[in-house]
């Protein structure tokens, strides 16, 4: 079997390199996180119904989940630049045709379309593997998480600021545009400084399985249970972020950049507490009590929103001697998100680890992939439960029902940490 290419160890050489790398997770966080406010408020444009606007969440997940392998199988066999042109292409074109449908069903249809092209951090993480030595690995895998996290506090917030609500569905493409320039700009970055990391493949070497290692992952009572722990938590997440933009324009009569910022606050406190807390949280108290105490406040946080006053003294501004500042209704539904959002964050990187730590080396990637398709899953039919939830039942269901879904979360995130500790004594 062709070996990939050996990396050059020059620093210099590898620093645009992994800038670009950097650029790419980047800008796959800044699109989804931009037009994430701007989505519920561009259908309604549209005259979608709530269940068609969620569907366009679930479309986009949807395309992800079966985007992710078949991208890191095909970069394995035809090289990685080649693949990540195609998906960063994709990327521009679906925003850029999302932003003239003419109807919901296209708009649907775009979005799975992107997710599709979507999917290609599994190749970003390959060709990072291809290129650096392996002691120094963890820390450049570490640069991805920063790029999310990163992503997703620029992305919510600039779609919030650049949208026009007062123009109408006009009002809306401008961020859209933005995304599809970003994605283009990644593309060339891509073109003109990455060197092909690794040599084509044997074409006559067997393929691994779509959704390969799931046998051993069942055999596995850690990992069969944090793997639940991910569908149900990501489930409420992504159920609660389809929805929030009707639910706060229902309450408080939010348009796209409250909406937007509340957004931008979930991913400060998400990239601050995962960079400088919840390591120093799971060395002091342990991965299992940590991941579900996160569970608990995420599932308390949807329960307090709900919970939230309409309004504080409709009338009220703030007076600053130079100018004065009205007081936003729902001001507090951005620090009850921060509070969910610090839970939230202590999710993936302890699940991470408890799979790490349960899993032999050569089987860890099989079962991290699979945790991530996990997420794909719940990504998908949570929206679908929120929209039905939502025009059937009412507008706080889809929160009621989350914070329910984080005690069963909760109840396994313990039992994996007693197997976990169970297979350490054995």
């Amino acid at each position: 079997m062709t070996q990939p290419a050996t990396a050059s160890p020059n620093p210099r050489r590898q620093a645009p390199v992994l800038a670009v790398l950097f650029l790419v997770v980047f800008i796959n966080l800044v699109g989804f996180g931009l037009v994430v406010p701007l989505l519920p408020f561009f259908a309604q444009s549209l005259d979608a119904q709530a269940w068609q606007i969620t569907l366009m969440f679930s479309a986009y997940s949807l395309g992800q989940f079966f985007a992710e392998p078949f991208w890191g199988r095909l970069s394995d066999r035809i090289g990685r630049k080649p693949v990540l042109l195609i998906t960063l292409a994709a990327n521009a074109l679906g925003y850029l045709v999302l932003a003239f449908v003419p109807n919901i069903w296209l708009a649907i249809g775009v979005r799975l379309f992107t997710g599709l092209g979507a999917g290609n951090i599994s190749t970003v993480q390959g060709y990072i593997a291809d290129v650096t030595p392996p002691a120094e690995r963890a820390g450049r895998m570490g640069m991805i998480g920063a790029a999310f996290g990163l992503g997703f506090i620029v992305g919510p917030g600039l779609g919030g600021l650049l949208a026009q609500p007062q123009m109408g569905h006009i009002g809306y493409q401008l961020p859209i545009f933005v995304a599809a320039a970003l994605a283009a700009l990644a593309a060339v970055g891509v073109s003109v400084f990455l060197k092909e990391s690794r040599a084509k493949a044997d074409p006559a070497a067997p393929r691994p399985a779509f959704l390969a290692g799931l046998k051993d992952a069942r055999a596995n009572p850690v990992v069969s249970r944090v793997l639940l722990v991910t569908l149900i938590y990501m489930a409420g997440f992504s159920a609660m972020e389809s929805v929030f933009g009707l639910w706060a324009e229902d309450r408080y009569a939010w348009g796209a950049r409250e909406v937007g910022l509340s957004f931008m606050v979930v991913g400060i406190v998400s990239a601050l507490n995962q960079g400088v807390f919840t390591g120093k949280l799971a060395r002091r108290f342990g991965e299992t009590r940590v991941l579900t105490t996160g569970m608990l406040m995420f599932g308390a946080s949807l329960l307090l929103q709900v919970a939230a006053p309409v309004a504080w003294f409709p009338a009220l501004t703030l007076d600053l001697g130079v100018f004065t500042l009205p007081i936003v209704q729902g001001w507090i539904i951005p620090i009850v998100m921060a509070f969910g959002a610090c839970g939230m964050s202590m999710a993936m990187p302890n699940i991470s680890a408890m799979i790490s730590r349960t899993t032999p080396p050569d089987r860890q990637g099989a079962m991290l992939g699979l945790n991530m398709a996990s997420g794909s899953i719940a990504r998908i039919f949570g929206p679908m439960l929120a929209g039905a939830l939502f025009s059937g039942l009412g507008h706080d269901w889809p929160f009621i029902v989350g914070a329910a879904l984080m005690i069963p979360a909760a109840i396994m995130a313990i039992n994996a940490g007693r197997a976990m500790r169970r297979g350490q004594a054995a």
